[in-house]
């Protein structure tokens, strides 16, 4: 990780994604610019929160470990996302893993200058409310297909969501079988089968490194009209 904190390197990113609206007072906070590569983590379950990270550039992937000491996929996130915002509201450490898919950037705000200056500032709250609201409708949504819905319809679900999809189906797009898997609550194995069984049924066409959607009518009936999104 590098970190930068001169002005020149944050207030790009600060006009970029209108930053200095969300806070009542902007210049007075110590931002710093952080640098990670791909593959870094940027966040570690299970750690002490050290500060708020908003996601100003590249891809990361958000993971939660389970029992069986497997990592479960929850997302990845585009610019703009926050990372500490449920940690810091809970008083709670890390819940998961935030890892740089491509290399990424993210201002940083220190935990105590967070919780000194900015929980009386109401721009600041709104805008971590609207960040905290959107994680609960989509977490709630992606639990409530997963729990009620077949592996069929799920994957069903999964592929309309993606295929035009709306920020959270941006979100959960993979290409690669055992994250699709993860996503939807299954393993590898039960996928591929699923992907050959809907091969055999010319829904989809198996390719040698994936698969190939052929008919998103019968794909949409499958689904029964629901999305992650």
């Amino acid at each position: 990780m590098k970190m930068y904190r001169e002005h020149e390197k944050i207030q790009p990113y600060m006009s970029l994604f209108n930053l200095e609206q969300i806070f009542a007072d902007a210049a007075s906070l110590p931002f710093q610019l952080r640098e990670y590569d791909s593959d870094e983590y940027v966040l570690a379950e299970g750690n002490e929160l050290d500060g708020l990270y908003f996601q100003v550039e590249g891809l990361t992937r958000v993971s939660s470990s389970v029992e069986t000491g497997k990592s479960l996929l929850l997302r990845f996130c585009h610019p703009l996302s926050i990372f500490g915002d449920i940690e810091l509201i809970q008083k709670v450490v890390v819940q998961s893993q935030v890892q740089a898919v491509k290399p990424s950037k993210f201002l940083f705000i220190d935990i105590q200058t967070v919780e000194r200056n900015l929980m009386q500032d109401y721009r600041f709250l709104n805008e971590l409310l609207k960040h905290l609201s959107y994680k609960l409708q989509t977490c709630t949504a992606a639990s409530r297909i997963n729990s009620l819905a077949s592996v069929e319809e799920r994957f069903a679900i999964y592929l309309m969501s993606t295929r035009l999809p709306k920020e959270f189906g941006k979100e959960i797009s993979t290409p690669h079988i055992p994250e699709i898997a993860s996503v939807i609550g299954t393993t590898p194995r039960h996928l591929n089968r699923l992907i050959q069984k809907l091969s055999d049924l010319e829904i989809l066409c198996k390719k040698r490194k994936g698969f190939v959607v052929l008919d998103w009518e019968r794909l949409d009936e499958l689904s029964n009209g629901l999305r992650y999104d």
